[in-house]
């Protein structure tokens, strides 16, 4: 199993509206692609959250080839569609896990 890993941080005063938008926009575009499977969200817990809260989204997928798909024919416009909502008021990070 492969794990698409996006880690953001999200300001207090985006927050309720961010998360609206990954659960009816944004995630669903990402599934809509066909190169993941499922997803899980997290809030991380035990982190500094005097800007605002972190959170985590795990995209499944069953190996590094649909990965790659992703990145090549979907991935730079979600994040830019993502930067023009939002602007400055989240950070992210991305990652690529295989489960051991």
């Amino acid at each position: 199993m492969i794990v698409y890993n996006i880690t953001t941080k999200v300001r207090w005063n985006i927050l309720e509206a961010w998360l609206d938008w990954q659960l009816e926009e944004q995630i669903p575009s990402i599934l809509s692609t066909g190169c993941f499977d499922d997803y899980a969200l997290y809030r991380l817990l035990e982190q500094e959250e005097e800007e605002g809260p972190t959170f985590v989204i795990q995209l499944f997928t069953t190996g590094v080839e649909r990965y790659e798909q992703f990145v090549s024919a979907y991935a730079l416009a979600l994040q830019q569609a993502a930067a023009e909502k939002w602007g400055d008021a989240f950070i992210a990070f991305r990652t690529l896990m295989e489960s051991a």
